[in-house]
């Protein structure tokens, strides 16, 4: 079964003439945590300079498996009226090697008691495929790629993000040019088209007691030709050490569990695979390392000394 996973997902990437093939951004279980890749408006919107990267190991067991690692920046800057953004991803399947780098700026509005960040976002994409690694049942066929060819192609992207003490929103729109990556070989051109992307998402803090708050969240990701539906909930203690559940449909649940201190923020997710997947797969690890400098000044208390009263 090993060895059929790792055929399909490599074939799947070879296509003749000028065929084309949708192809879909990675999935992140943590996904509260990657909100700058999914939405431009949320750059800078958490008041300081933040740095997450998060690494995920998916469907262990299978030879071939996606492995995918994103590291997102983003900062206040007070000159621009908003924040920047940078998100580097990378994405290994199979044969296949993809990823891209791109740069978010959000505009900043005061609404009700919150912020709402309006942003855009423009990068590159890149695809490789090495031919070397197929291992096709046609042997011999002149329109298979048999060496590493690769392509790359311009991103752009738009975002709406709102953000307050309690609660969190956001809708958005990547890769909306559909950019296109050619593979060229022996006179014959592979296409694999970025399908744009739309995403929603939205969260909640609701303090239970002095202690306790609960965190539940949702995130929709969707290609118009299939979609993503994450249900999480996380319950943080002392806003030091949070536990949780995340429910994929049709695809997996999760559990979650993280520790923050001093800026510092550490988290891991396991995936139990509930498709048809679960026979052969170990389940998907998920790893989260972040940091967040606050730029918003403590408040200093000032004495006020009146000779009435001494």
């Amino acid at each position: 079964m090993k060895k059929i996973f790792t055929a399909v997902a490599a074939v799947s990437l070879v296509f003749l003439g000028t065929v084309t093939q949708a192809q879909q951004d990675p999935q992140f279980t943590q996904n509260m945590f990657n909100r700058l890749y999914s939405n431009a408006g949320y750059a800078g919107t958490s008041d300081g300079i933040c740095a997450t990267a998060l690494h995920r190991q998916q469907w262990v067991g299978f030879d071939g498996r996606p492995v995918s690692t994103i590291v997102n920046i983003d900062g206040t800057v007070k000159v621009l009226h908003g924040g920047l953004g940078l998100s580097i991803l990378s994405d290994k399947l199979g044969a296949q090697y993809s990823g891209g780098v791109k740069l978010s700026y959000s505009y900043h509005l005061k609404l009700g008691g919150g912020i709402l960040g309006i942003g855009v976002e423009g990068g590159i994409l890149f695809n490789t495929l090495d031919g070397s690694q197929l291992n096709p049942i046609q042997s011999g066929d002149q329109n298979i790629i048999t060496t590493n060819q690769g392509g790359v192609a311009p991103d752009l992207g738009f975002g709406v993000y709102y953000t307050s003490d309690k609660l969190y929103a956001g809708i958005s729109a990547n890769h909306l040019i559909g950019p296109t990556l050619e593979y060229a070989e022996g006179g014959n051109i592979s296409e694999v088209t970025i399908a744009r992307h739309y995403y929603a998402m939205a969260g909640y803090t609701w303090d239970v007691s002095a202690n306790f708050a609960l965190k539940p969240s949702v995130f929709v990701k969707t290609d118009a030709a299939s979609a993503q539906f994450d249900l999480n909930l996380n319950v943080m203690w002392k806003n030091m050490v949070w536990a949780g559940a995340s429910y994929r449909i049709d695809d997996a649940v999760a559990i979650l569990a993280g520790v923050q201190l001093y800026g510092f923020r550490l988290g891991y997710s396991y995936d139990i695979t509930t498709s048809g997947l679960n026979t052969y797969s170990n389940g998907s690890h998920e790893v989260m390392l972040g940091y967040c400098y606050k730029l918003r000044k403590p408040v200093v208390n000032q004495k006020y000394r009146n000779v009435r009263f001494l």
